[in-house]
């Protein structure tokens, strides 16, 4: 496998990524959910639960997986190994989160249904998301999506400031994102395939059936969704379908376009450059800040909004 020592994110980050992500933090209310998530968001928590609900993966525990993931930091030069976690649960699902301690989960689910290829490449594809330092705003969305479900009873000092456009910005964002991480895993792979058979399982794999999937079939699939933008009204179906027409905003482009993507990238120039050794290298984490400074007059207002909080919540508590 290869590896690229010194590499930034910023030599694979796909450009929807960036606009997405200077889209979003451009939009009014941003900077305020910003420092607001510090406020009331801590990491300890999670990974306490995670530490006494899951299996930590480590040299004696699920052996194979941890060198493939120590394989997978190497390879993208990651600084501190995050922690990697075990969840049992039947959903074929994973993600990364946490900025100070970042950690990766991984749903038994998953594990089952992909051979180790496979799960590399997925290991692979959530330390992209580390890499670009994208995990900061996965929590910060999902908490403004729930701080927005929640206005009415406490704002959190919010008020207005979680509209619409910021919440669908969040997950226009979060779509983009993964298509920086599939670069991550393409790049630790260096091998197309194994990173399309996991997103087609992902999409509809099943252990019985397995032998009876087909990945040109699925490479074709992918063909033919991108060619109903031919007809406009499917354009439209498709941005209902990402946000909220059946009940719920999509945090994940479908399989079939992320394929296309992918597919494109691996045979641009700028791929074959990374793979020669010419990229940019940084030091750095991730590129997102949520930590602006702010002014005296600023922190001291946010402290009263903090302080007014904690009252109501206690003449809550009191009326119980």
């Amino acid at each position: 496998m290869p590896t690229y020592p010194g590499i930034s994110s910023e030599a694979f980050k796909h450009p929807l990524d960036r606009q997405a992500e200077e889209a979003l933090r451009s939009l009014p209310g941003f900077d305020l959910i910003a420092r607001k998530f510090v406020e009331f968001i801590y990491e300890r928590p999670q990974l306490v639960y995670l530490m006494g609900n899951s299996i930590q993966v480590g040299p004696r525990q699920y052996s194979t997986i941890y060198q493939m993931f120590r394989e997978c930091v190497r390879d993208l030069d990651i600084y501190p190994e995050p922690a990697l976690f075990i969840s049992q649960n039947p959903q074929v699902n994973s993600y990364a989160l946490g900025q100070e301690n970042p950690y990766i989960v991984v749903n038994t689910g998953l594990l089952d249904l992909l051979n180790e290829e496979e799960i590399r490449s997925v290991l692979a594809h959530e330390l992209g998301h580390i890499k670009c330092g994208h995990t900061i705003l996965i929590q910060m969305a999902i908490w403004a999506m729930s701080a927005a479900e929640a206005i009415g009873e406490l704002t959190f000092g919010l008020g207005n400031f979680v509209s619409q456009a910021l919440i669908y910005a969040f997950f226009e964002w979060r779509r983009k994102a993964e298509l920086s991480a599939d670069r991550a895993a393409l790049l630790v792979m260096d091998d197309l395939n194994p990173v399309m058979t996991s997103m087609m399982k992902i999409s509809g794999g099943s252990h019985k059936y397995a032998h009876e999937c087909s990945l040109q079939e699925f490479i074709q699939q992918s063909e033919k969704y991108q060619a109903l933008d031919e007809d406009g009204l499917n354009q439209v179906y498709k941005f209902l379908l990402y946000n909220g027409a059946q009940g719920m905003m999509l945090s994940h482009p479908f399989p079939v376009e992320r394929l296309h993507y992918l597919r494109s990238w691996a045979v641009s120039a700028e791929y074959q450059q990374i793979k020669r050794g010419n990229y940019q290298k940084s030091p750095a984490s991730g590129s997102v800040n949520v930590t602006p400074e702010t002014p005296d007059y600023e922190a001291e207002a946010l402290r009263k909004e903090i302080e007014k909080l904690q009252q109501e919540i206690n003449k809550i508590r009191k009326s119980d």
